[in-house]
């Protein structure tokens, strides 16, 4: 092979290149546009995070709050609730995970696994039955202990959750899943 034959190999593979490269910028950029649309709006992002105020939520009471347009339950829950919480066998539930965004996903459903702190006061978990995405009722169902305190009940089809929030019976498949949340003070808890 010639000098100039070699020169002209090289020019033409630079040729090749050089227009694969242009045309792999003008395909991403005619592209980046539709990828961009699908990302979350502003307001939807300032939603993200909201900082909810327990202070005014009494032993044994739930407030409803909303977040990414979903209710959240954060139930204040009394030593009974707890106790019943933590005395269920893990082998009578029927979704064994914890279903808790703050741990590993295959922690065990125990009730320390779905309360926001270790006495187990605060439980915090997203307010949409895991059958088909109705609202359950709080203190109703099977599982609410006597005088209908603790507990979950989704009348639409049936599905009975008990004071940690786990399923007990009924069509539903999972555990009300625990969000990410956090006490930020003592009286703070931030969703998001």
């Amino acid at each position: 092979m010639s000098n100039a034959e070699h020169h002209e190999g090289t020019r033409r593979d630079f040729l090749y290149y050089a227009t694969a490269g242009a045309g792999a910028v003008a395909t991403g950029a005619a592209v980046w546009p539709l990828v961009n649309q699908m990302n979350p709006s502003a307001d939807v992002l300032a939603l993200s995070s909201i900082r909810v105020d327990v202070s005014g939520v009494a032993e044994g009471s739930q407030i409803t709050v909303k977040w990414l347009g979903k209710p959240v339950f954060i139930r204040r829950r009394t030593a009974e609730e707890i106790e019943a919480a933590r005395s269920v066998d893990l082998g009578d539930l029927v979704d064994p995970v914890a279903r808790n965004a703050n741990l590993d996903g295959s922690a065990e459903a125990t009730d320390e696994n779905r309360a926001m702190d270790e006495a187990g006061e605060w439980l915090v978990q997203m307010g949409v039955c895991t059958h088909l995405g109705c609202v359950p009722l709080g203190n109703a169902g099977d599982y609410a202990l006597d005088g209908g305190v603790g507990g979950w009940f989704c009348p639409c089809h049936g599905s009975h959750y008990d004071t940690s929030g786990r399923i007990r019976k009924g069509p539903a498949p999972q555990n009300l899943p625990v969000p990410p949340a956090e006490f930020v003070d003592e009286t703070t808890i931030l969703l998001g």
